[in-house]
């Protein structure tokens, strides 16, 4: 068997472990099968579960979780205890006195198949899409079991109901490889799995990761957001829909809460809090600094806030005799992201405003070449008393990624994001 076209694997599953004799199941051939004690005629339960040790590059099982119901105890059987796997039976040895396995409990980095895997959601990193875990499967070899893909096609539901005629499509397994927990932690809440690790998140766009979780709910939404680091998660609260913000925004732990608001502008917590419930808000408003708050404050009171509410003071600016090399060297040493490197605006040693350059004709141009000779002037800019309407006029004008705010001398004083004016403010003020 192999993996589907759009499973990137680089080994099949038996000889990344290892692994020569071996046979595989779904893990919904194995539910409700008779756990046998040495005989067939010795009937001990049937499988309710199977237990998972975390462990890379697949988990290995650690034993069989069987629950009889009518206020019986659990029983746990561990994996070392499983003689052979037949057609109809697991056969076991059973304890050496003769009485029942002790009951189950939960362990760090252990994971329920049935309770935890099955009908999760996970994130499909190919298709960007949230798919579900319909089935699991299992290899075994010289008394290892070990999960080696998920299936989510629809054929797992059926093989469940013992309906396996009516699969009508191939299974599609995702490699266990890109299906792991959020954390080990999680594998103790029922929350979502990922078919990437979580290093892979920041590589997906923000409005994706946000149209994901507007698709989740509880747990798995919380789970989702808590992988983001904070700068990401920032980026994805933004863009997210108001009913989502809201959901969370009330999971959110205070310190993370601060970390998540640290990253964002005061346009996007303007935008954020305006569809917060007034106590959610006063909260997240109390983990800011004092002048922030008041700025938002008054965005939110006053539909005519001013540009110089509204700029930020992330930019770079530069003399007009500085050297492209000089330039590129300030543009890695400053940090910023490139939302905020899209352009270097030249200014005289005043402060006045006297051009810009975009920063790929910089990226093209020699490192002798002075920034005067490549700026554009006169240079579009705002007036520190435009309202978020003029702002959305320039915009929706010259399509510039952000626009200078100056005053009535031309003094730079900050800059204006496109995604601030024309995907928040603006659009909910409207509306």
């Amino acid at each position: 068997m192999t993996d589907p076209p759009h499973i990137r694997t680089s080994k099949r599953p038996e000889a990344a472990a290892g692994i020569k004799d071996f046979q595989t199941f779904y893990f919904s051939q194995l539910l409700k099968r008779r756990v046998c004690g040495g005989k067939i005629q010795n009937r001990i339960g049937r499988v309710t579960d199977l237990v998972f040790r975390l462990a890379d590059p697949y988990p290995e099982a650690v034993g069989i979780y069987m629950e009889h119901g009518w206020g019986k105890p659990t029983e746990f059987v561990p994996w070392n205890q499983v003689v052979k796997i037949d057609d109809d039976a697991i056969f076991v040895t059973p304890p050496s006195d003769g009485g029942p396995f002790p009951p189950y409990s939960k362990q760090p980095g252990w994971i329920l198949v049935n309770e935890q895997l099955m009908g999760q959601t996970i994130l499909d990193m190919d298709g960007r899409r949230t798919e579900v875990v319909n089935d699991v499967h299992l290899l075994e070899s010289q008394g290892r079991m070990l999960i080696v893909h998920v299936d989510v096609s629809f054929n797992g539901f059926w093989r469940r109901w013992h309906l396996r005629w009516l699969q009508l499509t191939k299974d599609r397994l995702i490699s266990w490889r890109y299906v792991q927990p959020l954390s080990v932690e999680d594998t103790a809440t029922d929350t979502v799995s990922l078919s990437i690790p979580r290093k892979k998140m920041k590589e997906l766009p923000s409005e994706d990761l946000a149209d994901i979780l507007e698709a989740l709910t509880g747990h798995a939404q919380e789970a989702l957001f808590s992988a983001l680091d904070s700068e990401k998660a920032a980026e994805t609260l933004a863009e997210a829909e108001p009913r989502a913000q809201r959901q969370l925004v009330a999971s959110l732990r205070r310190e993370r809460a601060r970390t998540i608001l640290s990253e964002m502008s005061v346009p996007q917590l303007s935008d954020l809090f305006s569809v917060l419930p007034h106590d959610d808000m006063m909260e997240m408003m109390a983990l800011l600094p004092k002048e922030q708050a008041e700025r938002i404050r008054q965005i939110l009171s006053d539909r005519e806030a001013s540009a110089r509410i509204l700029m930020s003071a992330d930019f770079l600016a530069m003399p007009r005799e500085a050297k492209v090399g000089d330039a590129l060297a300030a543009v890695r040493r400053s940090g910023r992201g490139h939302s905020s490197v899209s352009y270097i605006y030249i200014v005289s040693p005043e402060n006045v405003l006297a051009g810009v350059v975009d920063l790929r004709d910089v990226v093209l141009a020699a490192d002798s070449v002075i920034l005067g000779d490549l700026m554009v002037s006169p240079v579009v800019a705002a007036e520190e008393s435009h309202t978020r309407d003029d702002l959305a006029d320039l915009f929706a004008k010259y399509h510039y990624r952000m626009i200078p705010v100056v005053d009535a001398r031309d003094h730079l004083f900050g800059v204006v994001h496109y995604n601030d004016i024309m995907k928040g403010l603006v659009t909910r003020a409207r509306t």
